[in-house]
């Protein structure tokens, strides 16, 4: 095993200020989708497709939701080619930007009944901005906090920015249990908007935050060895094909099931089970709460038995899980439906993916670290959660059955976990070592930065 000296200490004040503003950022991203899909299960087929069924309403409604998840490997792609190059910093402001004006956007335009055709494809089009500002989001606040973090603690660091989305999420659910106690009439007519337009105060402090950013130690020296790739994305095809496979494939089922459990509950319980509406938002607003929790405790479980072992225990016991849950939300009773969704946040939506934000980054070697994470993962945002809730919708409808979903899910995980099976273990490696962990040297740090969040 080979060793080497790490980058500069980074001080506290700066590690605390990488973990807001990763926190703050991701919290964005994820209360941007959530509202969206949540609308798309509750208003958009109304308001932006209502002269087709309800089934099919629904489907074009997350059709419309998908279609900003094929938007992000594009952001990603375009994103990432600069990540490796000018630094973490600039990218996350500018996606952060990005995404606040597309979902502001949304909050202001004209419905159906308005302009006819044109408002499903306003919608379509920025649904498509917002996922391309999205494509870089994820990956930017996990490989800017675990190149800031001490050894020892990136993985709890890291998993603050599912801390962040587990907030966003729970966010989202309660701007929506609130515009719910409005009459319908008001609802349809501006509450909703109310939520979209809300997003322009997260925006606003994020967008300080991130602009008061120092650059990470790594990167930093990096750059001052002029070690930083100068074209990531060819680097990435070149040498780091094997690690983008693993990230991928790591990342698909997490997805599959995060976003069936975010989106298509949500019309699942709302339809089929027959919960009120005005509770769904409720039981997504606790879920979050305890995922976000959940998130934290993983990651720091990582650090202290390692990546992979905590991966595939989550990944494990996700393969198990979509049958119980279905059979739980099934009985109708709120408080079981209540213990089902916290389950599934805690490790499907949160957990699962909070130990990733360390792993991933880890993963990969110092030149193209941001690209490699950032294309495995909107690959798989693509193939697992844009088109979830639609597969789910679809499957439902065929079948008028839960079961082929449940399989879906579990299908889904059993990939995930297989590759989990092919992953190194990474806890410690060395940030500053210019080779991929899969390929087969490991390179810890003998000085990595002491500073504590």
């Amino acid at each position: 095993m080979e060793t080497s000296t790490s980058h500069p200490e980074p001080s506290r004040q700066e590690v605390r200020r990488a973990a807001l503003a990763g926190l703050i950022g991701t919290a964005l991203e994820q209360y941007d989708f959530v509202i969206y899909g949540t609308a798309s299960a509750l208003v958009f087929s109304h308001l932006f497709f209502p002269n087709i069924s309800a089934t099919a309403g629904l489907l074009a409604s997350f059709s419309a939701y998908a279609v900003g998840f094929c938007a992000r490997p594009l952001g990603g792609f375009f994103f990432s080619r600069y990540g490796d190059r000018l630094g973490r910093k600039w990218i996350l402001v500018a996606t952060l930007t990005l995404m606040g004006v597309a979902t502001m956007a949304i909050g202001v335009l004209p419905t159906y009944e308005s302009v006819g055709v044109w408002a499903p494809i306003l919608l379509v089009l920025s649904r498509f901005l917002q996922g391309f500002g999205a494509g870089a989001e994820q990956s930017g606040g996990a490989t800017l906090l675990t190149e800031t973090a001490a050894r020892g603690k990136r993985g709890r660091l890291a998993a603050l920015v599912m801390t962040g989305a587990a907030a966003g999420t729970a966010l989202g659910a309660g701007a929506w249990a609130l515009v719910q106690l409005l009459p319908d009439d008001q609802l349809m007519s501006w509450g909703w908007r109310v939520v979209f337009l809300s997003s322009a105060f997260v925006t606003i402090a994020a967008y300080i935050l991130r602009r008061r950013l120092k650059e990470t130690p790594v990167f930093t020296e990096i750059k001052a060895e002029r070690a930083a790739a100068a074209a990531p994305v060819r680097e990435v095809f070149r040498n780091g094909k094997k690690a983008v496979a693993l990230v991928t494939l790591m990342t698909v089922g997490l997805s599959v099931q995060s976003y069936t459990y975010q989106v298509f509950m949500a019309s699942y319980l709302k339809g089929t089970v027959k919960i009120d509406a005005q509770t769904v938002p409720e039981i997504l607003l606790v879920g979050a709460i305890f995922g976000g929790i959940g998130a934290i405790v993983l990651g720091y479980l990582s650090d202290l038995f390692g990546r992979r072992p905590v991966f595939l225990g989550i990944t494990g016991l996700l393969l198990l899980l979509p049958v119980p849950t279905f059979i739980a939300l099934s009985t109708g009773n709120l408080a079981v439906i209540y213990l089902a969704m916290i389950v599934g946040f805690v490790f499907a939506c949160q957990g699962g993916v909070a130990v990733t934000m360390s792993y991933f980054p880890e993963l990969f070697g110092s030149r193209y670290r941001y690209a490699g994470v950032t294309l495995g993962r909107e690959f798989a945002a693509v193939l697992g959660g844009g088109f979830a809730p639609l597969i789910a919708v679809a499957l439902m409808g065929a079948f008028d059955s839960w079961v082929p979903v449940a399989i879906y899910m579990t299908v889904a995980m059993a990939i995930t976990f297989g590759a989990g099976l092919l992953a190194p273990e990474t806890k410690d490696r060395d940030l500053l070592a210019p080779e991929n962990a899969t390929d087969g040297t490991l390179v810890t740090s003998t000085a990595t930065a002491t500073a504590t969040a």
